[in-house]
C-alpha cells in the first residue's frame, strides 16, 4: 500500500507533506522520517467546522469552545504522499550563472520571533503554542487583545495551529511597550466577561430552542389525544348504532314470530290467510243511549290489574330491557319475602328515599303503583310504603308473583 504520511522517528508526529517535515526538520532539528501508511487525522469540529489533527488538538477546541462534536474525514482527506521536494520558487530579477541559468537561492525559513510575556500569556489562556505565536505574529505582535481578536477571526483557517514561518533574515520590529500588570489584569478581565457574556448568550439561545422543543411535543400530544378521543367516540356511536340495529332486528324477528304464530291458528281453526290488503273495520262509535242500554261490564280483576301495570312498565322502558328485567326481580324479590315471613316488619316496610329501591323500582312507571296493589300503603307522609300486618293476603302476592314470573320468563311479554 503507498505511503499516506511521513512520520518522525524521533517523535512520532505524522506529517502530511515533504514540505511539513522540511518545516518540522528546522523547528525540532529531527531528521529521523519514514513513508507511514498511517493516515493523518482530519477530525472536523461539527459546530464550527476546525479541523483538528489531533486528539490533543480536539481537547484544546472543546475546552476553549465547549463544542464535543467532531466527524472523522480522515479517509477523505487522505492521499498518497509525494516524495518529491517542492521546487524553490525564482525571481526573474535574481542574478544568472556565466550559463545564463538564474542562480536559486534557496533562503532558510524560521519561526518569527514574537513577545515572550505575550505568549505566555496566551499559553496561559488555553491557546497552543503555535496557535499564540501565529496570533502575534499577524496581529503585529504589540497587544493581548489584538491576539485574541485575531484567533476569534481565524479559528476556522485550516493552518491556525501550524507555525508561521518567515526567511531568517527578516527584521523583527522592536514590540511596542509591554502591558503593565493592571493593564494585563484588566484586559484579561474583560476578556473572560467578553466570554462570560457569549456564554450566557449561547445558554440562552439553547434554553430558547429547549422551550420551543417543549411547545412542539406539547402540541403533538394534545393533538394525539384529541385524535384519540375522536377515535373513542367514534367507537361508542359506532357500538351504539349496532345495538340499536340488533334491536331492531330482534324486534322484527319478535313481529315475524307473532304474524307466524297467528297464521298458525287461522290455519288450524279453519280461516282462510288474512289479506294484508284488507283493512281491518273500524267499528263505529257507541251512541250514549246504546251504552246505557248495554251489559254491565265486569271490572278488572287485581290481577288483571297487576299485569297491566307491569305490561306499562315495560312500554315505558321497552329501550332497556335490563333495566326493566331487573325491576321485575327486584319487585319478585320484595313480594317473596313478605309472602315467606309475613312477620317480619322489616320486609313489609320500604323508604321511598332510598337510592336503591329508586334506581330499580321507584324511578320506573308502575313500579309503586304494583307494590300498591299488592297492599303496600304510603305512610309518615309519603316516606315509607308499608303493609300492615293484618292486611297482608297470601293469595294476592301468590298472584303477583305469578304475574312478576310471567314478566320475566315470556319474550312476549308487553310487545303487543
Amino acid at each position: 500500500m503507498a505511503g499516506v504520511s511521513l512520520k518522525c522517528g524521533d517523535c512520532g508526529a505524522l506529517l502530511k507533506s515533504v514540505q511539513e517535515a522540511q518545516e518540522h526538520a528546522e523547528l525540532t532539528s529531527h531528521s529521523n522520517f519514514s513513508e507511514s501508511t498511517e493516515a493523518v487525522l482530519n477530525l472536523v469540529c461539527s459546530a464550527c467546522g476546525k479541523p483538528c489533527r489531533s486528539k490533543t488538538e480536539t481537547d484544546l477546541h472543546t475546552k476553549r469552545t465547549g463544542h464535543t462534536e467532531f466527524v472523522d474525514k480522515t479517509e477523505e482527506a487522505t492521499k498518497p504522499i509525494s516524495l518529491e521536494a517542492p521546487k524553490a520558487a525564482m525571481d526573474v530579477d535574481e542574478p544568472t550563472s556565466s550559463s545564463g541559468q538564474p542562480e536559486v537561492c534557496c533562503e532558510e525559513m524560521v519561526a518569527p520571533e514574537v513577545d515572550a510575556k505575550l505568549l505566555e500569556e496566551l499559553e496561559g489562556m488555553g491557546f497552543p503554542k503555535a496557535r499564540a505565536t501565529r496570533a502575534l505574529h499577524f496581529s503585529g505582535n504589540n497587544s493581548l487583545e489584538a491576539a485574541v481578536n485575531w484567533v476569534v477571526e481565524h479559528e476556522k483557517d485550516l493552518d491556525v495551529d501550524e507555525l508561521p514561518l518567515v526567511p531568517a533574515n527578516t527584521k523583527i520590529e522592536a514590540p511596542k511597550a509591554a502591558l503593565t500588570p493592571e493593564e494585563v489584569k484588566q484586559k484579561a478581565a474583560e476578556l473572560r466577561e467578553r466570554a462570560r457574556k457569549k456564554k450566557e448568550e449561547e445558554e440562552r439561545r439553547m434554553e430558547r430552542e429547549r422551550e420551543k422543543e417543549r411547545i412542539r411535543v406539547g402540541k403533538e400530544l394534545l393533538e394525539a389525544k384529541r385524535i384519540e378521543e375522536d377515535n373513542e367516540r367514534k367507537r361508542i356511536m359506532a357500538l351504539r348504532k349496532a345495538e340499536k340495529e340488533e334491536e331492531r332486528r330482534a324486534r322484527e324477528k319478535i313481529r315475524q314470530k307473532l304474524e307466524e304464530d297467528k297464521a298458525e291458528r287461522r290455519r288450524k281453526l279453519g280461516l282462510p290467510p288474512e289479506d294484508p290488503a284488507t283493512a281491518k273495520p273500524v267499528a263505529p262509535p257507541v251512541p250514549v243511549e246504546e251504552k246505557k242500554s248495554s251489559l254491565p261490564i265486569r271490572p278488572a280483576t287485581k290481577a288483571e290489574q297487576m299485569r297491566e301495570c307491569l305490561r306499562s312498565l315495560k312500554q315505558a322502558h321497552k329501550d332497556d330491557d335490563a333495566k326493566v328485567k331487573r325491576a321485575f326481580q327486584t319487585l319478585l324479590t320484595y313480594i317473596g319475602n313478605v309472602a315467606k315471613t309475613p312477620s317480619e316488619e322489616k320486609f313489609r316496610k320500604i323508604r321511598l328515599s332510598n337510592q336503591t329501591f329508586q334506581d330499580r323500582v321507584g324511578s320506573l312507571q308502575g313500579g309503586v303503583q304494583f307494590l300498591e296493589l299488592c297492599g303496600f300503603e304510603k305512610i309518615e307522609a309519603g316516606e315509607f310504603l308499608f303493609l300492615p300486618r293484618g292486611k297482608v293476603d297470601v293469595s294476592v302476592l301468590n298472584s303477583a308473583g305469578s304475574e312478576l314470573n310471567s314478566a320475566i320468563n315470556n319474550p312476549f311479554f308487553g310487545v303487543l
